[in-house]
């Protein structure tokens, strides 16, 4: 890859006189000058800045339907959590960050074009090809006259905005049925769109929407739901197509708004990684980040996979159907099922990585159920075909503590997903990183919420997917698509949006070796104050009432609101749906008739395999334990209330079906036997 590189002494911090721009944010991007040769850093050397033709861009995908999972039970909503709505406060911690990255963008392509300048002893020829590896001509012009400027509304080449109507259907869909399928028939996939359907119906009728042994306060539906869910999974699939797409095949020099993107962040909602193959739980229906796993296996032959889960929860449910998963393609790699004269192996199933950092002391674990505990304690890697890693979140007292401490013991998570890798084969074209990415565990999270103390700083998104970014550029082409989970104060989710968004966007021209030996991102960004401007800008205006916002950032962080609420670039449609069933699954055709009484769950053979743990759960007169029940008035002054999780099962009530923590795929003893 061509580069021209510039050098710059960094060890000097930049003041009023030095050489450097200062933004309009306050951001110092130090001058530096051409220098001929490839840059190389020693122990006494200081880091170089390259000026990379092909720098990763990162696309953000949007999809309305989400907004059509709505609490329909009674009008009062202040019990539940998580709300479709709470997507706005995402935006506009998106919309701050790509105001803020434009600033800095601004500066470096004035920097480029001061030395393409000063260079006037070349010849055409020479600085022709010079201003291409630059890519100075290519992107939005950020005087607003360039061709690219028409078609894209942001000022920087980094970041892209979709707007997606990609949507799929739970029955027909391969990937969904490999997550959340069955043997004999997709019981699970076909009962929950009967809830939806007959939500209304059944609310009228007994008070819920939500069959018996499932906590009606962690979950709810409505007629629309199946439309929110099939688009936020179709979003997640157009964001794996598109990232593999970016890193296959020749590249271009130059690309335009529209181009496919490495990396994404997509915005959805309903959450997913409580959802185990038949088992919603904790607001989930549907797991998305595994279900893109299972796309991006099934369509790319994407075969070793990195999920990374920091929300403030464990993802039980995406650890039981990694767990599954392993072990098939573990059982196949020992008993090949071909015979002597076969010339091509039987195919492999794909291998999973799943590394989580989380609360041991909330949800799922809160109630200290062994089974639970258990396995959001896990830590194994390699045998029996597990790669499983689990830290918890410890309390700190100060910044300099946790960065200092804990965050070393944190990045263990890409450590043992880089050993995983490299056990596998190393870097390769099978490569793909996603993360389960919730801010429930951010530092303005509701104390209601994050009651245990057991916290991050904002900046640890931006960090931790900045160094995520890093081993999918060393392992995986750049590929990582990052799926929203968790996070329910508006604080939360907007400084962790910002923070996380910055961390996935490369600069152009503005890299540096080694990591953050220059950072362009200025943690004051999601400071307190800076954070209630941005909230005051945003507040909802009467009719004809200007914004009087003096800040530039403020004004232009408004106006993308605008581009993310109502518009964006055009996104191509979602593939038709592939055909290809996993595990060889052969199901009967349904002919649309339900039975009387579906129930969540496996058939008897594959019930048998299972040792999960079915808990009571009280429905009416106590407070049941649930990811969301008895918060009172979240966006009241009174934040600090906790809410109760007690279990008070009365006598014949239906136990709860909890995500199965180790799912065993071989059938029982008896059956081998026989």
């Amino acid at each position: 890859m061509d580069a021209i590189v510039v050098s710059s002494n960094t060890s000097e911090k930049p003041n009023s006189e030095s050489s450097g721009i200062s933004t309009p944010c306050g951001t110092v991007i130090l001058d530096a000058s051409v220098n001929a040769t490839h840059h190389t850093t020693t122990p006494d050397s200081s880091p170089s800045l390259s000026f990379h033709v092909h720098d990763k861009r990162t696309a953000i995908y949007i999809q309305d339907e989400c907004l059509k999972h709505r609490f329909i039970r009674s009008r009062d909503t202040s019990d539940i959590f998580e709300r479709p709505e709470r997507l706005h406060a995402v935006k506009l911690g998106l919309a701050a960050a790509i105001a803020r990255i434009e600033d800095v963008a601004t500066v470096t392509n004035v920097q480029k074009q001061e030395r393409a300048s000063a260079t006037s002893d070349t010849d055409e020829g020479d600085l022709a090809a010079a201003l291409a590896r630059m890519a100075i001509n290519s992107g939005p012009n950020i005087s607003g006259l360039g061709p690219s400027a028409i078609s894209s509304p942001l000022r920087t080449d980094s970041v892209a905005i979709r707007r997606t109507s990609a949507s799929v259907s739970l029955l027909d869909h391969a990937a969904v049925k490999y997550i959340h399928g069955d043997i004999e028939r997709d019981v699970y996939l076909e009962s929950l769109i009967t809830w939806a359907r007959d939500s209304q119906t059944n609310i009228a009728r007994k008070g819920t929407e939500i069959p018996e042994g499932i906590p009606p306060l962690d979950l709810y539906l409505c007629p629309s739901s199946i439309d929110a869910i099939q688009g936020a999974i179709g979003a997640v699939c157009e964001a794996v197509d598109a990232s593999v797409t970016a890193t296959r095949g020749p590249r271009p020099v130059t690309r335009g708004p529209n181009d496919p993107c490495e990396r994404a962040f997509v915005v959805i909602r309903p959450p997913g990684h409580h959802c185990g193959e038949d088992t919603p739980s904790g607001f989930c229906f549907i797991n998305n980040v595994a279900v893109g796993a299972a796309h991006a296996y099934l369509k790319h032959g994407v075969k070793r996979i990195i999920i990374l889960d920091i929300d403030l929860h464990h993802g039980n449910g995406t650890q039981s159907i990694v767990w599954q998963i392993n072990e098939e393609t573990y059982q196949k790699s020992l008993n090949p099922e071909q015979s002597e004269t076969d010339t091509i192996p039987k195919k492999l199933g794909p291998r999973i990585f799943y590394g989580s950092l989380h609360d041991i002391l909330s949800f799922p674990c809160e109630d200290g159920k062994p089974v639970l505990v258990q396995a959001a304690s896990a830590s194994i890697h390699g045998p029996h075909g597990q790669y499983i890693e689990n830290i918890h979140l410890q309390s700190y007292d100060s910044e300099a503590y946790f960065w200092g401490t804990l965050y070393p013991r944190y990045l263990t998570l890409l450590h043992r997903a880089r050993e995983f890798l490299n056990e596998t084969g190393g870097p390769g074209d099978d490569v793909m990183i996603f993360i389960s990415c919730g801010f429930d565990a951010g530092e303005y999270e509701y104390p209601a919420m994050s009651r245990h103390d057991r916290k991050v700083p904002v900046g640890f998104y931006q960090r931790f997917t900045r160094e995520t970014s890093r081993l999918a550029d060393a392992y995986a082409h750049g590929r990582v698509v990052s799926v929203l989970e968790g996070g329910y104060s508006d604080r939360a989710l907007t400084s962790g949006a910002m923070a996380h968004l910055c961390g996935l966007v490369d600069i152009p021209c503005l890299q540096t070796t080694p990591l953050d030996s220059v950072d362009w991102v200025d943690r004051a960004w999601w400071s307190v104050s800076n954070l209630v401007k941005l909230e005051k800008a945003a507040k909802p205006r009467k009719t004809g009432a200007a914004r009087a916002n003096t800040e530039e950032w403020l004004s232009r962080t408004i106006e993308l609101l605008e581009v993310l609420n109502c518009g964006g670039e055009d996104s191509s449609t979602l593939t038709p749906s592939t055909s290809m069933a996993l595990r060889q699954r052969k199901k009967p055709a349904f002919n649309g008739a339900l039975p009387q009484s579906v129930r969540v769950g496996k058939t008897a053979s594959r019930s048998a395999s299972s040792s999960a743990t079915k808990p009571t759960v009280e429905r009416t007169g106590t407070t049941s334990r649930s990811f969301s029940s008895g918060v009172s008035k979240l966006e009241s002054s009174n934040r600090d209330e906790t809410y109760a999780r007690e279990e008070h099962p009365p006598s014949g009530t239906e136990k709860k079906k909890l995500p199965r923590v180790i799912l065993r795929v071989q059938p029982p003893d008896e059956a081998r036997k026989s």
